[in-house]
């Protein structure tokens, strides 16, 4: 059966100033996005934004190949009527070009995108782009960590592009490959650790005409020819075959304890996520083992709370992995010799994302 790539159609009927989407990887939300902006630039003249997080993601052949399938697809040429069949770039843009009988290529005139990266924010601010009105964020969600302040930095790129207009419309588009990302806590999108595949959310706030719609892709239910080579009994591929979300294997507990046993209890909160971490000493050896708490700490004042949010209790620290005092010292040796397990795979995925929060602040 024909494979069904990503439609924009459903979340462009929300007519949201941005568009959030994500799913399984190579379903068609890139090339969707493109071919929307290349569509705009031809309807209007005006033009498109590709912002990615590092600058390297522009060199070379990675914006060299930015629109080849649509090239491929002779895309370029249906969409432009025949007067121009593939895509040159050039210093962080892309144009319309086509080549003559002997080969020689002719560029257009104007650039349909330009390229933008967040952590070179800073020497954009001077340059104004008033006919960008199509801004794609790819790869937003990231499994390797985020760069500081990387919301803020990715609100002054914005800045930069949109100025005093209300005419841009933003796409942001990942793979499931972390649910724990900062994007959905400071855009406060609450819901979307429990959307389901398929569903669109739409996030409106207060009295502003703002709204940002969320849609978690539906996967292909005919798979994709190129699910064959990622059938391994693995469950971390099936963020590349099924849209699921990336969840890597981690080490549960590896003998039961007795109450008597646990000699220390401390604390997580992250990501509205609170979880009981306990010292386990077993005679023979000691442990960490962490699982979720679902009702509120008691005497939360007094207790070993580790949390990004800043607390003025002589108790409660920002990051596990600076220790200040003795307590603090021996907490953060379980976790530099492995000694920690876990009561489900989601809950070391929680400490997972905590630890790189504190890596990089």
């Amino acid at each position: 059966m024909k494979q069904k790539f990503y439609s924009l159609k459903n979340i462009l009927a929300k007519n949201a100033q941005y568009n959030v989407i994500f799913g399984e990887r190579s379903n068609g939300k890139t090339y969707a996005v493109l071919k929307h902006g290349i569509e705009q630039n031809v309807k209007t003249g005006k033009q498109m934004a590709i912002v990615r997080r590092w600058g390297d993601d522009f060199k070379g052949k990675r914006g060299a190949v930015m629109f080849d399938a649509l090239v491929a697809n002779d895309e370029i040429a249906r969409l432009t009527n025949g007067e121009w069949t593939s895509v040159y770039y050039y210093a962080s843009r892309w144009y319309f070009c086509k080549y003559d009988e002997k080969d020689k290529r002719i560029v257009s005139e104007l650039p349909f995108a330009y390229g933008f990266s967040i952590t070179a924010a800073e020497h954009d601010k001077s340059t104004s782009y008033p006919n960008i009105t199509t801004v794609l964020f790819d790869e937003f969600l990231s499994r390797q960590g985020y760069v500081q302040d990387e919301f803020i930095l990715f609100m002054n790129t914005l800045s930069t592009i949109i100025r005093n207009r209300r005419d841009v419309t933003i796409f942001m588009l990942g793979n499931t490959v972390n649910k724990y990302c900062p994007y959905f806590a400071e855009m406060g999108l609450k819901h979307v650790k429990e959307m389901k595949p398929g569903s669109i959310d739409v996030y409106h706030y207060g009295e502003s005409d703002l709204s940002v719609a969320v849609e978690y892709t539906k996967p292909n239910k005919q798979g994709k020819e190129s699910d064959l080579y990622f059938a391994f009994d693995n469950p971390k591929l099936s963020m590349i075959t099924g849209g699921t979300w990336e969840i890597a294997i981690y080490p549960h507990l590896p003998e039961r304890y007795t109450p008597g046993e646990v000699i220390f209890k401390y604390y997580i909160v992250f990501d509205n996520d609170t979880l009981e971490c306990e010292i386990v000493n077993k005679h023979k050896y000691m442990f960490t083992y962490i699982h979720r708490k679902t009702t509120p700490i008691k005497d939360a004042e007094r207790k070993v709370v580790f949390s990004p949010d800043f607390s003025p209790y002589p108790n409660h620290h920002r990051k596990i992995n600076r220790p200040c005092d003795k307590v603090t010292e021996k907490i953060a040796w379980f976790l530099s010799n492995d000694k920690v397990y876990y009561s489900e795979n989601e809950v070391g995925e929680i400490v997972m994302n905590y630890l790189k929060w504190c890596g990089k602040v």
